[in-house]
């Protein structure tokens, strides 16, 4: 018989002093190898694409992007790894299990407690946690797009529009385009009133609205602040977009 398969583990904490606990206590754990560790969001979302760690260790306050908010970008991952809060608060606890975090672990973490965890994180299967991610819900401050370095990460603020085109849905932004899985019927119930549906195929941050104009054909379409391409607006939606807007 081989060696036992070690869980692969990414430590995420803004501080030293609560990294190198968990480092301790991981050393006294069998069968776990820390991979990696990250002081916040966006360090954990790069040394997870880097690492493929099995589990993360994340914690919740951290300045910048929270643990909440990266945790629900790792999950867009085609194999996201399962999360375990490590907190020193608990009213966040609710929060982390609709980020289908698989453990929520109160500071000063115990051996027993973080082994036992682990233990159950390392049950689940990969299929298991694309499921979990699947039923993630809570309002973003970014979007996450997989591209060949990772995953980018769109503030929502600098989304001109949503496009969805069969599979895909195309997001423009102040830096360009990228391809994002998620739905615009999902977009749209997420973000609420920081976009318009002008179209079944597209919506449009609000606070790029510049004008609305009618073509000789009678065809509706909206210019946006920062884009130079005008888009299509239906029939229906044009009356709307006029009377809520103005513009």
């Amino acid at each position: 018989m081989g060696e036992p398969v070690k869980l692969k583990v990414l430590i995420v904490d803004d501080e030293p002093p609560a990294r190198e606990r968990l480092r301790s206590l991981l050393a006294e754990i069998a069968d776990t190898q820390v991979v990696g560790e990250a002081a916040t969001g966006q360090e954990a979302l790069k040394e997870t694409h880097d690492r493929a760690p099995d589990v993360v260790l994340l914690d919740v306050r951290m300045p910048g992007m929270d643990g909440l908010e990266a945790a629900r970008h790792l999950n867009v991952l085609d194999e996201p790894p399962a999360v375990i809060f490590t907190t020193a608060f608990d009213q966040y606890a609710v929060e982390a299990f609709e980020a289908q975090a698989v453990g929520y672990l109160l500071k000063p973490v115990r051996r027993e407690q973080l082994a036992a965890a682990l233990t159950h994180a390392g049950r689940l299967t990969r299929a298991q946690l694309q499921k979990l991610a699947a039923g993630a819900e809570a309002r973003r401050t970014h979007i996450a797009a997989r591209h060949r370095e990772g995953l980018k990460l769109i503030p929502v603020e600098e989304v001109m529009y949503f496009l969805a085109d069969q599979k895909y849905t195309t997001v423009r932004h102040a830096g360009g385009e990228h391809l994002i899985d998620d739905s615009l019927r999902l977009l749209e119930s997420e973000f609420g009133a920081a976009f318009v549906r002008i179209h079944r195929n597209a919506l449009v941050g609000v606070k790029y609205l510049e004008r609305i104009e009618r073509g000789a054909d009678g065809q509706y379409c909206v210019h946006l602040r920062g884009c130079e391409a005008p888009l299509q607006v239906s029939r229906r939606m044009a009356g709307e977009l006029k009377e809520r807007f103005r513009i």
